[in-house]
């Protein structure tokens, strides 16, 4: 199955500044992934780029096989995008927004926008600039989901939520792309809502993609292994070890691979999602993998 997303070799300078840099990646189809990184680190330029609303530097991205600079066309009906400001017309009624998707999307289904927006009871006759955040934030993802896309693209689609509304726009993302089994691609800054909802993880830090991978099989290799003060040139053996931390009597060691047989003293543990985003974030020239196999797509 070709990939909803390959990115090879790509980048984006903004005058002598690189916003992202030697970015190669493959987003599996199926899967809610995640993205992940510090403010600045790169993940809206990708979308962006994803997307078509910037020109690479360097490289290239493909969209289910295709140049979005070349085909956009034949990309624009299969993708949809929420950014994180939710642009929306505030004197449009909810109505008036669904009509607006209607004429702009051949694809587009009405029952399956609406029956969305009722179940999170959106009443229908109100303006846009009268709904709070999170209920224009669930326009935003009926306008997107109502077109049937097959690559949803959301960046920070929760960022102005409460916790509450937060929960009940990722269990309609959930529920939506279970019916359609629509790929996502989600920009996020709370890793919680990121571990409900995805099975694949990219961190993003200083503009390079630093670690990409099934979720499950990320956590289940890396380790926290806690001991007696050792050097920094102590290794254990099999692993790679991503950070080392020490106090006076104790060291820290958080690794990567099977963790061998430890000498007394010592206890691994196991390391949750925020855990091991917060290791990377914290060593920024750590990789956690090495570079993607990328498919072979006609020119």
């Amino acid at each position: 199955m070709i990939a909803p997303i390959q990115a090879t070799s790509l980048g984006k300078r903004f005058g002598r500044t690189w916003a992202l840099r030697d970015c190669s990646i493959r987003v599996p189809a199926g899967k809610i992934a995640g993205l992940v990184g510090p403010n600045g680190a790169g993940k809206t330029t990708f979308l962006n780029l994803v997307a078509r609303l910037l020109e690479p530097t360097t490289g290239e991205v493909r969209v289910f096989g295709r140049s979005p600079r070349a085909q956009l066309m034949l990309l624009l009906d299969r993708m949809g995008y929420v950014a994180q400001d939710t642009p929306l017309y505030p004197s449009f009624t909810v109505s008036d927004m669904l009509a607006f998707g209607r004429r702009l999307n051949s694809r587009w289904d009405q029952a399956f926008a609406e029956q969305r927006l009722r179940r999170v009871e959106i009443p229908m006759e109100k303006q846009i600039r009268h709904l709070s955040g999170g209920q224009q934030s669930q326009v935003g993802l009926a306008l997107a989901l109502g077109k049937r896309p097959e690559l949803l693209i959301l960046d920070e689609p929760v960022a102005r939520l409460d916790p509450l509304a937060r929960r009940e726009f990722m269990q309609g993302l959930i529920e939506a792309v279970a019916e359609d089994g629509t790929s996502v691609l989600l920009s996020s800054h709370v890793i919680g809502d990121l571990e409900r909802v995805c099975d694949y993880l990219i961190i993003i830090s200083q503009g390079r993609v630093q670690v990409a991978g099934d979720i499950d099989a990320l956590l289940g290799s890396h380790h926290l292994l806690v001991g007696p003060r050792v050097d920094d040139s102590v290794r254990p053996p099999g692993v790679d070890v991503v950070k080392a931390s020490h106090t006076e009597r104790q060291s820290s060691l958080w690794v990567r691979g099977a963790v061998p047989h430890m000498p007394d003293g010592w206890r691994e543990e196991a390391l949750p999602l925020e855990e091991l985003v917060i290791t990377y974030l914290s060593v920024p020239g750590a990789a956690a993998l090495p570079r993607p196999e990328l498919e072979e797509v006609p020119a």
